[in-house]
């Protein structure tokens, strides 16, 4: 545990006010920059002034002097304001909740509990990584519950993600560090905390700010050499912490491939519709306002392409023992802790443009809604951008831990299903299928269109143009519904849903036969009590768990160390 995770209230990093004031001051200097911009152009190259220049104003009235002072002024305010801001934001850690107050003027105060917690995000955004700091997230379950905390020091953050969902799994510290316990700061390299205005060993600056003040003496050239270090340190370190998680990711994306999957995309054919029509518009003569009209999305388009290339490079997925971690990001990178039993849906799918390759994509749905994007820009729902039907299923394994997808295991059936799931036409192959009749309502789907159960979880595949396999945990399983229209009804066909958490995975069926999904209906619905019941995934290392009370013929072992020896 570090002194962060003790139940006192600590502040964030230090550089905070000059990060969230900077672009107030960024704003305030090219206001200033573009006014000069001609006596600028005068001084560096000698060329003529033509006048209607503000600053001639200025000059003219004698003014100049007040003018600069008013922009100190400014920008001193905005330092004040902005330190008063940070002096006022302060969190605390304990056994229970994760607890930040915050405001100047109009105080708040946020609370995420502990057992409600679906996922701890680290975001380290390009500028703030200058400065060693990170921002950490905690998801909770519920709307605008998430709690935020920007900025901390960047190894400070992977810390307390560390010590919460330590505290999150069960496990409760066997006594708080004592205070003089604490190595020294300058010959350890430690984080150092600002803690209720003092300065104690512990964590919310980065280490490179510790290891600058603690070589201050030695001279300003060194601290700034070690603080350059540090920062390429961080550029280049691996996105996943050895300490946590193993040293290779178990899925790599080929920089081709992802180059690939960003332009073989439905926003291509939108911008080649848009290209084919600007074309037309030019040969035909037509007027120039449509040029103006698509033009500049056009150049905005490339924009996009880079966005999403950039935010989905150096991937990674692992699994540790508090869960599976998921990585994404070049110059602002991203990586969640997702702990066991927190997802409650998965899709796997395949548009029609990337069937050729052989490319899947794996989206999730959780309790908890981040509000930081993360690969290819999209909300942080997307555990494989794209892969191989391989890493589907070393993907499927980590999400799902009850459901095997290894071919060559005892329950080797889960495999095939996922492989008829996402590649079958349709027929007798481990699905119930939707009836011929189907046809009359989904004429060329319908063969693909049908459910299966295995493993506690509920498996229904759809689609043909874009293929798609959703699985639903039984124990995550919200409610069933099974609805009939009125053309259904003669068809003695019906619609099932498969209730979760809100999110892009939307489990349905459009058609069934009438009889077997009332047969499905009572199924899920005892199974998914039953699982429920016998759900304990959210104190994965809680010493009570019954995984972990010693028998007569096994020791007794965490959840979490039981991870630690399968890594």
């Amino acid at each position: 545990m570090t002194t962060l995770a003790d139940g006192e209230w600590h502040r964030l990093h230090p550089a905070s006010p000059l990060l969230r004031g900077g672009l107030f001051i960024v704003a305030i200097l090219g206001f200033i920059i573009s006014n000069l911009r001609e006596r600028l152009i005068d001084f560096f190259f000698h060329v003529p002034t033509y006048g209607d220049d503000p600053i001639d104003e200025l000059f003219r009235r004698g003014a100049v002097g007040w003018a600069l002072l008013g922009v100190v002024v400014i920008l001193v305010v905005i330092l004040v304001a902005f330190y008063l801001s940070w002096r006022m934001h302060t969190f605390r850690v304990s056994g229970e909740v994760v607890e930040v107050r915050s405001g100047l003027v109009f105080r708040s105060n946020r609370r995420a509990r502990l057992d409600r917690i679906q996922g701890v995000n680290i975001v380290r955004p390009f500028i703030p990584r200058l400065f060693g700091a990170a921002k950490l997230e905690v998801s909770v379950a519920g709307q605008d519950a998430n709690v935020h905390l920007a900025d901390l020091g960047s190894a400070a953050a992977d810390a307390l993600r560390r010590d919460i969902l330590h505290l999150a799994s069960g496990a409760r510290a066997a006594a708080a560090l004592p205070s003089d316990a604490a190595p020294d700061a300058a010959a350890e390299g430690e984080d150092w905390v600002e803690h209720a205005g003092t300065r104690a060993a512990g964590s919310a600056l980065g280490p490179s700010l510790g290891s600058a003040i603690g070589t201050a003496a030695g001279g300003i050239a060194g601290g700034i050499g070690g603080f350059a270090t540090d920062r390429a340190h961080e550029f280049f370190a691996p996105e996943l912490d050895p300490d946590a998680a193993p040293p290779e990711s178990v899925v790599r994306i080929p920089p081709g491939r992802l180059i690939g999957s960003v332009i073989f995309s439905g926003f291509t054919v939108f911008v080649l519709v848009a290209i084919a029509v600007l074309i037309w518009s030019v040969s035909a003569g037509g007027s120039g306002w449509l040029l103006i009209a698509i033009f500049p999305g056009l150049i905005a388009s490339l924009s996009f392409y880079v966005n999403r290339f950039t935010k989905s490079l150096r991937y990674s997925i692992a699994g540790t023992p508090d869960g599976v971690r998921v990585g994404f990001g070049l110059l602002s990178v991203s990586n969640e802790t997702l702990p066991p039993g927190r997802i409650h849906a998965v899709r796997v799918s395949q548009p029609l443009i990337w069937r050729p390759f052989g490319w899947w994509q794996v989206r999730i749905n959780t309790a908890g809604h981040s509000t930081n994007k993360g690969a290819a820009g999209e909300a942080h729902t997307t555990t494989l951008p794209v892969g191989t039907l391989a890493d589907v299923a070393r993907v499927l394994e980590l999400i799902l831990p009850g459901f095997d997808s290894d071919s060559g295991s005892e329950n080797g059936r889960e495999k095939l299903l996922v492989d008829h799931g996402v590649r079958s036409p349709g027929g007798d192959d481990g699905y119930t299928n939707a009836p011929r009749r189907a046809a009359w309502l989904r004429p060329f789907s319908w063969r693909r269109t049908g459910f299966t159960v295995a493993a506690d979880t509920v498996l229904l595949r759809r689609g043909l143009v874009s293929r798609e396999l959703i699985l639903v945990p039984l124990a995550r399983l919200q409610s069933i519904a099974i609805e009939q229209g009125p053309i259904q009804r003669m068809l003695r066909l019906a619609r099932l849903r498969v209730h979760t958490v809100a999110g892009p995975v939307v489990a349905t069926l459009p058609v069934i036969d009438v009889r077997e999904g009332e047969r499905l209906f009572e199924r899920l619905s005892a199974g998914a009590i039953s699982s429920a019941r016998a759900d304990t995934s959210h104190h994965w290392a809680d010493p009570g768990h019954p995984l972990n009370r010693a028998t007569p013929d096994r020791p007794a072992q965490t959840l979490a160390s039981a991870a630690e020896a399968a890594l």
